[in-house]
């Protein structure tokens, strides 16, 4: 079953490789650095830092979109062409092909961080740069996992997309949002509590995005070991339970 898994994975990373990315990322690469740079130049002080800052958080974002991006197109072009029925119509399991699909769009997510990462070792430490790579790397993967679960359950793109980016969104800012409800000026009535319950209860379920790929590892250099395996254990769970709900998604269509 692993040999069908990888080349299901194989192919996949090979359609991404010549559906013209690499153009694509040369073009982020260059628009990023154009930016990063012109901000540079207008800082007083400290203009290396808000180099690789913005310069992170600009590929950062370009990763995520171009993956979820790549991965909904792709598995929707598959669907309207009949291929997963001629695939499954073949004596391979509906596993493999899922968990190889996983596979090669992960692999496609490693494949950007190291791109990214190794473009932010212009302005930061190696060894932060790689930090801040395997932290995208993570990233990209619980992206890739989402979005290979929002196409297989609403197998349109304008759905998916928005079902993978407001899960995104939510993710990173759900801290921000717990912060803004126990501040100094909350108040204490009914409602309020059960704002905050609810709150606190979505961020238990959500993994935390806002702790991922942070660009003041590269500013400032504070990136550590320790800070990166919590990331890498809490993306193989997630992983783990987005394989699980796309399998149980795509077992019981009927296909």
């Amino acid at each position: 079953m692993f040999a069908r898994i990888r080349t299901i994975a194989f192919f996949t990373l090979l359609e991404a490789l010549r559906n013209r990315m690499s153009w694509l990322v040369l073009l982020i690469a260059a628009a990023g650095l154009g930016i990063s740079g012109f901000l540079g130049e207008l800082a007083i002080t400290e203009s290396v830092q808000i180099q690789s800052a913005v310069l992170a958080a600009l590929l950062r974002l370009c990763a995520v979109f171009v993956l979820a991006v790549f991965v909904i197109t792709s598995m929707v072009r598959e669907f309207n062409d009949k291929g997963l029925e001629l695939i499954l119509a073949l004596p391979l399991p509906r596993a493999a092909y899922l968990l190889g699909k996983l596979l090669g769009f992960s692999s496609l997510a490693v494949l950007l961080a190291i791109a990214f990462g190794l473009l932010t070792a212009i302005f930061a430490p190696p060894a932060q740069a790689a930090i801040w790579s395997a932290s995208l790397a993570c990233e990209l993967a619980i992206v890739a996992a989402l979005s290979l679960l929002c196409v297989v359950t609403f197998t349109q793109v304008i759905s998916s997309l928005s079902a993978v980016f407001a899960f995104y969104l939510l993710a990173r800012s759900i801290t921000a949002l717990q912060l803004i409800g126990q501040g100094p000026l909350q108040n204490t009535d009914l409602s309020h509590q059960t704002i905050n319950v609810v709150i606190d209860t979505i961020a238990v379920l959500l993994p935390r995005l806002d702790q991922f790929t942070r660009s003041e590892w590269l500013a400032y250099h504070t990136g550590t070991i320790s800070e990166l395996m919590p990331l890498v254990a809490q993306s193989a769970i997630y992983l783990a339970l987005l394989a699980g709900a796309a399998l149980f998604d795509l077992y019981r269509k009927n296909l």
